[in-house]
C-alpha cells in the first residue's frame, strides 16, 4: 500500500508527537492513500503554519504483515460507528480500547458543516449518517503506536509539479 502524508516540511522519520487539538481518529500520524487529498493537506498546513514549504511524503507499507501483526480498527464506510468514534475523539471524549492502526473515511472539510450540526444537536444521528452518505469522503490511515511506525519505509516526496 501507497501511503502519502502532507505537511510543510518532508518527513522522512515520522514521529508520534502529541496534538494540541483534538482529531478524527485521536492522537497518531496520519496518512492517506489519496495523493491529492495529502497535496491539499500540504496546502492547508503551510499556510496555517506559515513557515516551510508544501511537501508530500511518500510511504510503503505491507498492509497484510502490518495489519496481521498489529491492532486496527477498521470502518469502511461513514456508518454509526465511526461517526460516534470520530466525535468522541474530536471532542475529547474517547475512552475505548488503543489500537496500533485506524483506517477509515475522513471527516474533511466538506463534512465539517454537517459534523458541526450534528455534534450541536442541529441534526440527529440518522440525519447526519445520510448527509455523509451524498459526500465524497478519502481516507485514513493513522499510526498511533511505535509499533505501528516501524511497518512504515519512506520512499520520497511528491515532486512540486505534481501540485
Amino acid at each position: 500500500m501507497i501511503l502519502y502524508h502532507g505537511s510543510n516540511l518532508v518527513v522522512s522519520k515520522p514521529k508520534l508527537i502529541q496534538q494540541n487539538r483534538f482529531l478524527d481518529f485521536g492522537f497518531g500520524f496520519y496518512t492517506t492513500t489519496n495523493k491529492a487529498q495529502a497535496i491539499s493537506f500540504a496546502d492547508k498546513v503551510t499556510k496555517r503554519r506559515k513557515d516551510g514549504q508544501r511537501e508530500v511524503s511518500i510511504y510503503e507499507i505491507d498492509e497484510n504483515i502490518a495489519f496481521s501483526e498489529c491492532s486496527v480498527l477498521r470502518f469502511d464506510e461513514p456508518g454509526e460507528a465511526w461517526l460516534d468514534f470520530v466525535s468522541d475523539n474530536r471532542s475529547g471524549n474517547y475512552e475505548g480500547e488503543a489500537y496500533d492502526f485506524i483506517f477509515g473515511p475522513v471527516a474533511n472539510d466538506d463534512v465539517y458543516r454537517t459534523f458541526t450540526l450534528y455534534t450541536a444537536g442541529v441534526l440527529t444521528k440518522e440525519q447526519t449518517l445520510e448527509q455523509l452518505k451524498i459526500k465524497k469522503l478519502y481516507n485514513q490511515l493513522v499510526l498511533t503506536t511505535e509499533k505501528a511506525l516501524s511497518y512504515l519505509r519512506f520512499v520520497g516526496t511528491v515532486p512540486e509539479e505534481e501540485f
